[in-house]
């Protein structure tokens, strides 16, 4: 594991002990000094044909939402629902899948079928770095104080995009998942995630066993399964950890299975399942106080540029 790996641990460990009671220091923070007014909209409507999947939400109460379309990037106030786009995306054919955002306004992009991986400037929406890794499908991002981690869907693979102190990204690393990886005939990983004690990364694989959660070395990819007990997750897509609470985003159910996780990731045990009737397949989760908010991507219907598209929000468990 390189040194800066070896930190995250131990920042991870500060984090959680710190007053955001267990809540991910970088892009998943829960904020809960500040929750969100009763008046705060709990839906709020996303441009039509947008096509969003990835959201991220920093330090700051504002969502911002990926396309799937263009890679265009919409940001939405959390006080008021409304929004614009603040970051044109590369067009057809190169998405944005996976999303997070730093504390230096960074946000990280996933590149789908686009093969890449991408930094943009949430300030100013400019695309900063672009990364083709040859990927077949770059589908979901986590930050960690040493690296951002993407995961593959298509093969057996991470890419680990280094980072420096002040969150400076640097080259891309493509790391092999081996061990317990089982990879399928066709779409295999999606969500990743850090365990709460932050020594390994956490991987959905929609194939393995009926669909099942895969702790990484992040040293040396070897993937040993997570004991989940009875649950499985065959619809398994975006994932935020708050302390040792697991949300996963089941997106075809229209549900958000929730878990308990010992420190180190290896087991965890299911605690809730969130339903809504406003679900119309979500597919990722990042908290604001004690929300979390979620994009409906309705994979369900054929899109159009008039297509429909909103965000919801939930209470946490």
């Amino acid at each position: 594991m390189a040194l800066a790996d070896r930190s995250f641990a131990r920042r991870r460990l500060l984090t959680t002990a710190a007053t955001l009671g267990g809540a991910a220091l970088l892009g998943g923070t829960a904020h809960a000094a500040e929750v969100p007014k009763k008046n705060w909209p709990a839906q709020f409507p996303l441009p039509n044909g947008f096509q969003p999947e990835g959201i991220a939400i920093g330090s700051a109460p504002f969502a911002y939402f990926g396309s799937l379309a263009n890679g265009d990037i919409y940001r939405a106030s959390l006080a008021t629902g409304r929004g614009s786009v603040i970051s044109k995306g590369p067009g057809a054919g190169h998405p944005c899948v996976g999303l997070k955002i730093d504390r230096h306004g960074r946000l990280f992009v996933s590149g789908g079928g686009g093969g890449d991986l991408r930094t943009v400037d949430a300030r100013t929406g400019k695309i900063e770095k672009q990364y083709a890794v040859g990927g077949t499908f770059v589908n979901d991002v986590i930050l960690t104080p040493g690296a951002a981690w993407f995961t593959d869907s298509f093969a057996p693979q991470l890419y680990r995009l280094a980072l420096d102190r002040h969150g400076k990204p640097g080259a891309v690393r493509t790391v092999p998942l081996t061990g317990e990886w089982e990879q399928g005939p066709d779409f295999t990983a999606n969500g990743i995630e850090r365990t709460p004690d932050g020594s390994a990364l956490l991987v959905v694989n929609g194939f393995a066993d009926g669909g099942s959660l895969l702790r990484v070395d992040p040293g040396t990819g070897v993937a040993t399964t997570v004991d989940l007990g009875a649950a499985r997750l065959p619809n398994g897509d975006g994932m935020l950890l708050l302390g040792r609470i697991l949300y996963v985003v089941q997106q075809q159910q229209n549900a958000i299975d929730v878990f308990r996780l010992n420190a180190a990731g290896t087991k965890g045990t299911a605690i809730a399942r969130i339903t809504d009737p406003r679900f119309r397949i979500p597919t990722t989760a990042a908290a604001w106080g004690d929300r979390l908010y979620l994009p409906n991507a309705r994979f369900d219907v054929e899109p159009t540029p008039d297509t429909e598209y909103d965000a919801v929000a939930v209470r946490q468990v």
